[in-house]
């Protein structure tokens, strides 16, 4: 059953501290388009530069999952992402004037308080899922760490730690329904073990941390020393050992908090996929590293999916946009029209259509004895069917012109010869602004990827 995007009603702010910076910082949560997806923009920087919140960005998981694009950096993203998928949000911008989100408790909790505080509205475009079909996973040799997810009816985590030490033992934790992560995983809290403080603290890279937002286990005798730099670096006058074997001033949620939080880890990492899932996860020994190795491997297979995805219509059946309807929109005439008909158009998508035949003039030249269809006309092509796109969202389409500003990652698979006929598809990846489209494109011939391209055009008024 199809659903419905959504994102929150209105801005909303909270403060705190980055806890490995130790910046103070104010992360603000906005309201953002259909397909939008997640982003993060660092207000405090000239131009306040975007980064999506997509695996392909992660170039850092020492101490969280850190981002960067374009040398933009954002760390620590994990707690906030995780706290957007737990509300069931699709679409937000989460701006910053600092590298790095507040720490707060060390959990999502206070991301859902201002989550729930911004209200969630429903938008009008459905929810695009990835829907697991066979088991895909992922192994790191070197730690035994492993991550896989399996075909499910709904997206579900489980978790299982194990660090070989006795005073965290071995944990497990599951979450059924993604409704139940405010009340069953949004408050478990970051955790670290008492060496890792140590090496954090004697090479100054935890500057925003205190006993309300990490639970400490010590997992080693504490000598007086270290003892001076624990109260030191937490400004307290005394620090004990609970019985439990953890530092004093706080009070585990859950027997298996730690398997909770990593749960969390899991999920706020996952969301670089950039796509919901509806699978199970499970997840042995889990981290940042393997979560987003695992996220990068999925998504790639997910966009190799999707390009192999031909689009299927019965091309007997009457056009959407014939070649009469389609002049009406394009300013392109013959012989530099390339596509013959329209066969669907949506407010994020087109599918457009060539025949290509041996009058076409191109190959007059290109080749003799052998024709081809150049590859930049195949591009052209494509860029015209996205033309359609972006010129159905005005009044007057005959009065625009449409020129190219880019094209990026293009890869042409097979030839195309006289005969075949070309289907061209075109996704938005981002909405339209000011005339311009950014999109994805594709085109198959004899139910074959032969083409592809990121592309991004214009729409000018004519002088």
């Amino acid at each position: 059953m199809s659903t419905k995007q959504k994102t929150i009603e209105r801005e909303v702010s909270l403060t705190g501290v980055g806890l490995h910076t130790g910046k103070h910082v104010t992360l603000t949560f906005k309201p953002a388009a259909e397909n939008f997806g997640y982003a993060f923009t660092r207000v405090d920087l000239e131009g306040s530069p975007m980064i999506e919140a997509k695996a392909e960005y992660v170039v850092d998981t020492q101490r969280g999952t850190n981002l960067e694009k374009n040398g933009v950096k954002i760390h620590t993203s994990e707690h906030v992402l995780a706290a957007i998928v737990g509300m069931g949000i699709d679409n937000i911008n989460i701006e910053l004037d600092a590298p790095e989100p507040p720490i707060m408790d060390g959990s999502s909790k206070f991301f859902i308080e201002a989550l729930e505080k911004a209200g969630i509205v429903e938008q009008e475009a459905e929810v695009e899922e990835y829907i697991v079909k066979e088991i895909v996973s992922y192994k790191d040799e070197s730690t035994g760490s492993e991550i896989m997810v399996m075909p499910s009816d709904t997206y579900e985590i489980t978790t299982m730690v194990d660090f070989g030490t006795k005073v965290l033992g071995t944990q497990n934790a599951t979450l059924k329904r993604m409704s139940d992560f405010k009340a069953e995983i949004s408050e478990a809290r970051t955790f670290s073990f008492l060496h890792e403080i140590e090496m954090l603290l004697d090479n100054d890279l935890i500057k925003g941390g205190d006993l309300n937002n990490a639970i400490v286990y010590v997992d080693k005798e504490i000598s007086e020393s270290t003892m001076d730099k624990l109260r030191k670096a937490f400004k307290k006058d005394n620090i004990a050992i609970k019985p439990n074997g953890i530092l004093d001033n706080l009070t585990l949620h859950y027997p298996n908090e730690a398997a909770r939080h990593k749960l969390l880890d899991v999920i706020g990492d996952l969301a670089l996929i950039g796509i919901k899932i509806r699978g199970k996860v499970i997840a042995n020994k889990p981290g940042h590293s393997i979560n987003t190795q695992f996220a990068k491997k999925l998504s790639k297979l997910i966009k190799i999916e999707k390009r192999n995805n031909v689009p299927q219509f019965d091309l007997n059946q009457p056009p959407l946009m014939d070649i009469d309807q389609i002049m009406s929109i394009l300013p392109h005439r013959p012989p530099f029209l390339l596509i013959d008909r329209i066969l669907e158009l949506t407010d994020m998508s087109v599918v457009g259509m060539k025949n290509v035949t041996m009058n076409e003039s191109f190959f007059v030249g290109h080749f003799p004895g052998a024709p081809v269809m150049p590859g930049v006309l195949q591009v052209e092509a494509m860029a015209q069917t996205g033309g359609i796109l972006v010129l159905s969202t005005v009044p007057d389409p005959e009065n625009y012109l449409t020129y190219f500003m880019k094209m990026d990652n293009v890869k042409f698979k097979r030839k195309v010869l006289p005969g075949d006929t070309l289907i061209f598809k075109a996704e938005l990846i981002t909405p339209i602004r000011r005339g311009i489209c950014h999109m994805q494109a594709y085109g198959y011939a004899n139910n074959k990827l032969v083409v592809e391209a990121e592309l991004m055009a214009q729409i000018v008024k004519r002088s």
